[in-house]
Parts: structure tokens; sequence; C-alpha cells
């Protein structure tokens, strides 16, 4: 069984969001013309409280960019995006949500974040999904949304280690790249976790 994961394809980051990732539109066709060859389709979705830890306007004195320390973790500081109930966290009218069978929702906990679809940022808790995932057969999964170099990157990496083939759809993918060089990066340890790139 072959599973497509579509990341976080929400209006808060896409042009005009709060945490607008370029060119983030430009994977939907994409995704709305392979989601109908899979077997399986799930959708994550960040899902924060409105006072989430991991945004910036919740530290005095820290801008977004900045990396705090969070509950033993590094922790990057972003604009307030995808809260709960809000235009920004709802899915983009353009994704074709005809093939989707489930939504797993993350960031849902103030004081840690959750990059990965699987599991937050700690490990502390998990989504559902890889159990969701296997309970159906699922062997092989590939990953596709935003943004390559976070949400994308640890949904893959988790993907691996909970023992799923993953493949990457480079061309479904788009990236934050706050550093130069963090896209590429990020590519570079999915290839290294055996991740396929596509």
């Amino acid at each position: 069984m072959r599973a497509l994961i579509i990341v976080d394809i929400q209006n808060d980051f896409l042009p005009g969001g709060a945490l607008a990732v370029a060119q983030g539109d430009e994977v939907i066709p994409v995704i709305n013309r392979i989601a109908p060859s899979y077997d399986l389709v799930v959708c994550t979705q960040d899902w924060h409280p409105a006072d989430h830890w991991s945004f910036a306007s919740q530290h005095d004195g820290f801008t977004v960019g900045d990396v705090i320390r969070l509950n033993d973790l590094d922790q990057v500081l972003w604009p307030d995006h995808c809260v709960q109930d809000s235009y920004g966290a709802q899915f983009a009218d353009a994704l074709d949500s005809r093939w989707t069978q489930h939504v797993f929702r993350k960031g849902t906990y103030v004081d840690v974040d959750s990059y990965s679809g699987f599991f937050d940022n700690g490990r502390r808790s998990a989504t559902g999904m890889g159990d969701f995932l296997k309970s159906r057969g699922v062997t092989e999964i590939s990953v596709a949304g935003l943004a390559t170099d976070y949400c994308v990157l640890f949904t893959a990496l988790d993907g691996r280690s909970l023992g799923f083939d993953v493949s990457l759809i480079q061309e479904a993918c788009r990236g934050v790249e706050l550093v130069p060089g963090d896209i590429a990066d990020a590519v570079q340890k999915m290839q290294c976790a055996g991740v396929e790139i596509v």
C-alpha cells in the first residue's frame, strides 16, 4: 500500500499568508495531479493555540527568526500562524480534498512545536498518523507540501524512523530558507536517512 502525505497546504503558508513560503502555491496543482494515483491520501494541518510558545509575539525582546531554548529544544520563533479555527489555518481552496481520507492536526500543545506529521518536536506525543497508516497496511509513503526544510523534512525523517519506505516528491515541495542553503541541507539530510528523492 502506498500513501501520500500532504503537509500543511494551509492559507498562512501560501503567498499573502502570515508565514508565506515563496511559491508555495505552485505545489498545489502538482499534488492535485498525483493524489489520485495513491492507495491512501492523508493531510497534516498546523493547528496552534493563539498563545503558542513558538510565536515570537509570546516572548518579549525576541523577534521572528530568533532561536530560543524551549523545553530543552532549540525553537525558531515564528510569526503567529495557523491559529486554531482561523482563516490562515484552513486548507487552501485550490487543494482538491476529494482524495483525502484523514487529517492529522499538529502543534496543538502550547509548549512544544510540531514540525513532523507523526510526533511533536520533543517526541512526547504522537498524532496517530503512524498507527493509522500501519493499520491500513501502508508500507510506502510519499511526502509533499510545505515546507521542505521544516515540516516536510521532519515528517519524512520520522516516516523513515517508523520503518516506512519514504520518498520526497521534490516538485511538490517548497521551503522557507531562513538561512541560504537550508533547503539543500534538508534534502541532503533526507537522502542520508534513506529517503528517495523523486
